[in-house]
C-alpha cells in the first residue's frame, strides 16, 4: 500500500480504479478515462493533486534565493497572488524540475513542485538555501485539487463561502488568492481554465463532497495525461529531465537573460549552448497513418537523421494520435514513426493540439 492523499476515501467511494503512482495510491479513471476527458473539455471535471509537493521559503534573502535558484526571475512578482513558471536547474542547465512559483510578500514565496521529484527537489533546495538567510519547508497541512473545464470556475465557486467568493472574483490567470485557509490559484495542466485549490487537510472530504453536488466529475490520472499532451505541456521525466535543458524543451521563454548581472544555477552552462547553437528541438506530431503514438518511438527525418517521440497518446478530442518529438533543429513539416516494425508518415505540428476546447491542428 502506498501513500494516500485525504481525498483517498472520496476516490473509493467514487469508484475509483486505484493504481500506483510514485509511492502513492492515485485513481487512473472512475469507470471511463474518454468520458472524464471530454467532462473537462465540455464542463468541469476536478483532479487530486494532493501528492503534488508544496514548498514554503520564507525569510529576509527569499527573493534572492529563489532568483538564483530559478532560470526565470521571481523578480516580475510584484502583486500578492502572482506565479511564474519556471525550470530548476543543475549546474549543467538540465532540469532538476519545473515549477510554480507564487509571490506572498517579499519575504514569504510559495512553491509546487512535481510529486515524483520531491525528495531531490527538497534536497536540492535545501542545499542550496545554506547560503541565503532562508527557511525552505515542506507544507503538509493542505490537500490539492484541480478543477478544470469551461464551467469550472462558475461550479466551483458555487461551493465557495462569500469571503472566498469575493477573494477571486478579479483574479486573473496565473494569480491566487488566500482566503479563509483555502489557497485558490487560477492555474492548471489541462488547456481549459479553472483553479488549483490548496484546502486544509481536515477539510479535503467535505469539499470533494460539495463539488461533486455541484455537478463536478471525479477524473484520473488517465484524463490529466491525455488533457495535458493535447495542450502540448511538458510532463516532467517526458519532455525534460537532468540531462535536457530548458532551451531543448521549449522552455527558453522561461528563462530570464536580463539583467545580465543576475547569476542563477546553470546559466554559464546555457549561454554556452545557446552561443554554440541548440541541435534539437520538441515539435507536435499528427500520425497520418494507422497506428497510436507513444513514448520512445523512432523518428526517421529523411536526409537529415532521427529523433525519438518523447509522449505520445490517441487524441479523445482531435480522433487522431498525436505526440510530441525530440528531433534535429532542421527538421521539416514531415516525418517518419516506426510503429511495430513499420514506417508511418507524420505530419509535423507546433506542440500543442487542443486549447479552450479548440482544435489548433
Amino acid at each position: 500500500m502506498g501513500q494516500q492523499t485525504p481525498f483517498y476515501n472520496n476516490h473509493l467511494e467514487s469508484g475509483a480504479k486505484i493504481v500506483d503512482f510514485g509511492g502513492w495510491d492515485m485513481p487512473l479513471h472512475y469507470g471511463s478515462q474518454m468520458e472524464e476527458h471530454h467532462i473537462v473539455r465540455q464542463d468541469a471535471g476536478m483532479f487530486d493533486v494532493s501528492h503534488m509537493t508544496v514548498v514554503d521559503v520564507k525569510g529576509e534573502k527569499a527573493k534572492s534565493f529563489l532568483q538564483y535558484l530559478l532560470a526565470n526571475d521571481v523578480d516580475k512578482l510584484k502583486q500578492s497572488g502572482k506565479a511564474l513558471y519556471s525550470g530548476m536547474l543543475n549546474e549543467e542547465g538540465g532540469v532538476i524540475d519545473d515549477l510554480i512559483v507564487y509571490f506572498i510578500d517579499s519575504s514569504f514565496y510559495r512553491v509546487v513542485v512535481n510529486a515524483s521529484t520531491r525528495e531531490k527537489d527538497l534536497a536540492w533546495m535545501s542545499k542550496q538555501a545554506t547560503s541565503f538567510e532562508v527557511s525552505v519547508e515542506e507544507n503538509t497541512e493542505y490537500a490539492m485539487l484541480a478543477v478544470q473545464g469551461p464551467n469550472a470556475i462558475e461550479k466551483a465557486k458555487s461551493v465557495f463561502s462569500a469571503a472566498q467568493q469575493k477573494a477571486v472574483e478579479d483574479i486573473g490567470i496565473f494569480f491566487a488568492a488566500d482566503c479563509e485557509g483555502y489557497f485558490i490559484a487560477r492555474t492548471g495542466y489541462t488547456g481549459e481554465d479553472g483553479y488549483e485549490i490548496l484546502v486544509p487537510a481536515e477539510q479535503a472530504s467535505d469539499f470533494w463532497n460539495k463539488l461533486v453536488a455541484a455537478g463536478v466529475k471525479p477524473c484520473g490520472l488517465g484524463a490529466r495525461d491525455t488533457l495535458r499532451l493535447e495542450a502540448g505541456m511538458n510532463l516532467y521525466g517526458n519532455e525534460m529531465d537532468e540531462s535536457v535543458s530548458p532551451l531543448e524543451a521549449n522552455m527558453a521563454w522561461t528563462i530570464t537573460w536580463v539583467p545580465e548581472e543576475r547569476d542563477f544555477i546553470g546559466k554559464s552552462a546555457l549561454v554556452a549552448q545557446k552561443e554554440a547553437g541548440v541541435k534539437t528541438k520538441l515539435v507536435g506530431l499528427l500520425l497520418e497513418g494507422k497506428g497510436v503514438i507513444r513514448s520512445h518511438m523512432k523518428v526517421i527525418i529523411d536526409g537529415i537523421g532521427e529523433g525519438e517521440t518523447t509522449s505520445g497518446t490517441m487524441s479523445p478530442t482531435l480522433k487522431k494520435s498525436i505526440g510530441i518529438a525530440r528531433v534535429p533543429k532542421s527538421t521539416g513539416d514531415s516525418v517518419m514513426l516506426e510503429i511495430r516494425g513499420k514506417q508511418i508518415p507524420a505530419k509535423v505540428v507546433k506542440p500543442s493540439f487542443v486549447r479552450m476546447g479548440k482544435a489548433l491542428v
